[in-house]
């Protein structure tokens, strides 16, 4: 069998023609591909078409500065001068894992998280962790408010004595919703015997997986996954650089993002392909009008940005947020970002774990403040003057601050609906310790906010014009209030 294997491997390194001649493989991985290359030739193959499976960390390190896709200071040479292959990967740091299993002489973990990454990069990885997206799996699971929400919609649901009465929602429904962007708690199970090609052989039994969530907590304590936007086995960064890898998260009328862009002028030549087939998503640094002509999602909030002359637009950052001062996407306002990713840290006035008060005033000792906040739009604000004029950016902006506070009003007017409906008894809320997002009203409320208030938010942000007016924006936010006052009128005539 163990021939078999190796002829199979042969053929595979044969086909890939200069590559297997250039590419210094380490004796680990060499084992690691012997099995492998038939049992998942499929990832083999994707590996092979990476930069980390062709270029060794130090070559990366000979590049100049902007060009550089790595950022260690040392590295032993033992792993600077072989490729990143399988035990790079997935060996390195087994002690640290407790998902790591005995696996024909290797002690193996299946789970590669943003700690065994940082081996190389380091710098992202701390940025990274500064990210709400890093906490995004305790920020939701650890907010009592947010979990309600959540479970109003993974609920399972039964009718009976002419009411609804919900149960919570179940794990495995949980991982295949909210979780499944936020990321999973992945925890080893144990192990199980399975019977295999090369015989009988033990693998880990692991809860919350399969997952590649931003906020993941993985095996070894560290928040995230850098798959979420540089997908297994290449890891490529035109990948991430494409609005498609955003979408997987940012595409429900919750967050709109991609559909927003995708009816922008932004998207609109994006989407053309005799314009985005020429471009070059995998130069680094990315130079603005000579590699592409319009931004992606990945130009405006993470890319090293130059200009033909070679001077700095932007620099390279997986913070993700700190080129944004305000959070438009609010809870239940939009607000300025908050100070820490933890968000569970946070509380208003009332007490309840949220960055403003149910009338919309922010909790600002928990935000970023003024100064910071204009720091941050400035540099938003680079990224725009890089192919627009000042008069162009500055009036884009003053019509999303415009945005921001108009769609805040058109909340609060619904929050001033819903207060009064609970104040008349005519639905249960805070005061009666009763959830705020199980009635149809208190429904209607939140789709204000999450939906339409941030649809046109979003659209005003990123120029999606119509997606933020009849699409799924200010109309059904002033439809919305009408049939708020239509259902308290009913419910007050009964």
């Amino acid at each position: 069998m163990k021939q078999m294997a190796t002829m199979s491997l042969m053929v595979l390194l044969l086909a890939a023609g200069s590559w297997a001649k250039e590419a210094p493989i380490s004796e680990d991985t060499q084992a690691c591909l012997e099995c492998h290359a038939t049992v998942h030739a499929g990832s083999l193959e994707d590996w092979k078409k990476g930069r980390m499976a062709r270029i060794t960390p130090a070559e990366a390190m000979k590049k100049p500065q902007a060009e550089r896709r790595v950022s260690f200071d040392h590295l032993s040479d033992s792993l600077k001068n072989v490729v990143v292959g399988c035990a790079e990967c997935h060996t390195l740091n087994s002690k640290k894992h407790p998902d790591s299993f005995e696996h024909n002489g290797y002690q193996v973990h299946v789970v590669v998280s943003p700690d065994d990454c940082a081996t190389c990069h380091p710098v992202e990885r701390k940025e990274y962790d500064q990210n709400l997206m890093a906490h995004a799996y305790g920020n939701l699971k650890n907010n009592a408010v947010y979990q309600d929400l959540a479970n109003s919609v993974n609920s399972q649901q039964s009718f009976s004595g002419g009411r609804l009465s919900y149960a919570d929602a179940n794990e495995a429904t949980d991982a295949d919703s909210c979780f499944s962007c936020h990321g999973t708690q992945v925890k080893p199970q144990g192990t199980v015997e399975r019977e295999t090609d090369f015989g009988e052989m033990s693998f880990p039994v692991l809860s919350g997986w399969p997952n590649q969530g931003v906020g993941r907590i993985n095996p070894d304590g560290s928040k995230g996954a850098c798959t979420s936007c540089h997908p297994r086995h290449q890891y490529s960064i035109a990948v991430a650089r494409k609005p498609y890898t955003c979408s997987q998260c940012h595409k429900g009328p919750d967050v709109p993002a991609y559909p927003v862009y995708s009816v922008s002028k932004h998207g609109n030549i994006f989407s053309s392909s005799a314009q985005s087939s020429s471009w070059d998503f995998e130069a680094v640094p990315w130079t603005v009008g000579k590699d592409f002509t319009a931004p992606t999602c990945a130009a405006c909030h993470v890319s090293l940005l130059m200009s033909t002359d070679g001077s700095t637009v932007a620099k390279r950052t997986h913070q993700m947020n700190d080129r944004l001062d305000e959070r438009l996407f609010g809870l239940i306002y939009a607000h300025p970002h908050p100070a820490s990713p933890d968000t569970t840290l946070i509380r208003n006035k009332a007490g309840l774990p949220l960055p403003t008060e149910l009338t919309g005033e922010p909790s600002s000792h928990y935000l970023i403040d003024k100064n910071e906040q204009e720091r941050r739009e400035a540099n938003m604000q680079q990224v725009c003057l890089a192919c627009h004029s000042s008069e162009w950016v500055q009036g884009h902006f003053e019509r999303l601050e415009n945005t921001v506070q108009t769609t805040n009003a058109m909340t609060l007017t619904a929050t001033q609906i819903l207060l009064s409906v609970w104040d008349k008894g005519m639905a249960r809320g805070l005061a009666q310790k009763d959830s705020i997002f199980n009635e149809a009203i208190e429904k209607m409320w939140v789709e204000q906010w999450l939906f339409y208030a941030n649809s046109t938010r979003l659209a005003s942000a990123m120029g999606g014009a119509d997606y933020g007016v009849f699409a799924n924006g200010r109309w059904q936010l002033s439809k919305n209030l009408g049939e708020m006052l239509d259902w308290t009128r009913f419910h007050e005539r009964k």
